[in-house]
């Protein structure tokens, strides 16, 4: 059983940083994409980042440069360090795994279907 567990998240002030884990379990880890995603209130999920199973990275325009995603294959853990954080990046964040049979959430060429429970971060101005 695959299990996501999402830390690290809370309230900072604008320019601030934070670094958000994501301890996966019961996952091929290094198989396939990881990923964080954010949601706003109201609105759909969206993707942030990914890091592919080679390493490579990709963003969304509106976090390029202030984060960046990483892994460690020793302790199964996804990252993404915040900094420059925006009040605008006050969304509850999520980390996912990509499900390449089921998976129900395309993002940047990959099919994610695992999903954390996620971590609230709010950026004050």
């Amino acid at each position: 059983q695959v299990q996501l567990v999402e830390s690290g998240g809370g309230s900072v002030q604008a320019g601030g940083s934070l670094r958000l884990s994501c301890a996966a379990s019961g996952y091929t880890y290094r198989r396939y994409c990881m990923g964080w995603f954010r949601q706003f209130p109201g609105k759909e999920r969206e993707g942030v980042a990914v890091i592919d199973s080679d390493g490579s990275t990709r963003y969304a325009d509106s976090v390029w440069g202030r984060f960046t995603i990483s892994q460690d294959n020793a302790t199964n853990t996804l990252y993404l360090q915040m900094s420059s954080l925006k009040p605008e990046d006050t969304a509850m964040y999520y980390c996912a795994a990509e499900d390449p049979l089921y998976g129900g959430s395309w993002y940047s060429n990959c099919r994610f279907g695992y999903w954390g429970q996620g971590t609230q971060v709010t950026v004050s101005s």
